[in-house]
């Protein structure tokens, strides 16, 4: 089905025109650009001050948005390789597939470990200094890139088992994707059961801080106020997961539209649902936290801005003066 799903993606392009397809790539270019300059601008702020760099929630919040701004770059690059009808070989395929898997994995597996951090921040307040250190923090995103790793490990003996010798050649007859790249049952089998693992557990970890938070919320020496932005957060979190598995199961929802709709018509929802579905949950944490987050926002305004509010008071000082 994936294989049948990546010929008919080809077949599509073949019947757009140039201009539509420079139009479609116009339109899914211009946000990906914008929000990756939000996330480049909101990476440069994490690293811009020592309080970012010494807090265990905004070195977490470091790792998901790197994970998602190499992501969605990735993704871009892909699209716009198809847009122009330029066909790679397996293996250059494969590399940009196992880079787009490990970052994939790494967003709802950060998102869990930030949870905790607020589970812990909530439930366990005077012990959560000496539970949620920067030293126990970078142990934990270590966890996280040796488990996505070991999942693009695997893969890649799944694709070691595939008879590459019957192919007339290593150059590929569709554009590069992920489904492409599932060339055998046991590739597709895998990556349906590991998905469904992996967002099983974060749902139940997420869900299961947020109803411990709700709990403590009750006790008399909770912080209420904290307890309930906590309980807030993490209903975000739920959402940007929600968001990711979504971007990661809409390939199946694109197979059964392909049956139903004309080729042309199919194009067009694939470009929409590549925007919605997979570029603008990459783009989310950025909004969430530039916006929620009291210390993130003035230093995230004022980079975006390019310091144009501290421009303009010093030129009124000049002209008082």
């Amino acid at each position: 089905m994936s294989f049948a799903a990546q010929t008919n993606v080809t077949s599509e392009l073949q019947y757009q025109g140039l201009m539509e397809r420079l139009m479609f790539s116009t339109l899914t270019t211009l946000p990906c650009c914008v929000f990756l300059c939000i996330n480049g601008t909101m990476l440069f702020t994490l690293r811009s001050r020592p309080v970012f760099c010494e807090t265990s929630r905004y070195v977490l919040l470091y790792n998901l948005l790197f994970a998602d701004t190499v992501q969605m770059a990735l993704s871009q690059i892909l699209y716009l390789i198809a847009a122009v009808r330029i066909t790679l070989t397996y293996p250059v395929c494969g590399v940009f597939a196992m880079i787009g898997d490990l970052t994939s994995i790494i967003s709802p597996l950060t998102l869990v470990v930030m949870s905790l951090e607020r589970y812990v921040a909530v439930c366990y307040p005077l012990r959560h200094a000496t539970i949620i250190t920067i030293r126990n923090t970078g142990l934990a995103i270590c966890v996280v890139w040796i488990f996505s790793s070991l999942n693009v490990l695997v893969r890649i003996v799944l694709l070691l088992n595939f008879p590459f010798e019957n192919l007339q050649s290593l150059q590929m007859n569709d554009f590069c994707s992920n489904l492409a790249m599932f060339l055998g049952s046991m590739s597709d089998l895998y990556d349906k059961a590991y998905t469904c693992f992996l967002f099983l557990s974060a749902t139940v970890a997420i869900t299961s801080s947020y109803f411990g938070v709700m709990v403590a919320a009750r006790s008399a020496s909770t912080d209420k106020a904290s307890a309930r932005k906590a309980c807030n957060t993490l209903l975000l979190h739920l959402v940007q997961l929600g968001l990711s598995l979504i971007s990661t199961i809409y390939s199946p929802i694109l197979i059964g539209l392909s049956r139903i709709v004309t080729r042309i018509v199919f194009v067009r929802v694939l470009s929409v649902f590549y925007v919605c579905f997979f570029i603008f949950p990459r783009c989310l944490s950025s909004l969430i936290y530039g916006i929620r987050d009291q210390t993130i926002r003035p230093i995230l305004m004022y980079y975006l801005c390019c310091g144009l509010k501290l421009s303009v008071v010093s030129v009124k000082i000049k002209v008082s003066h």
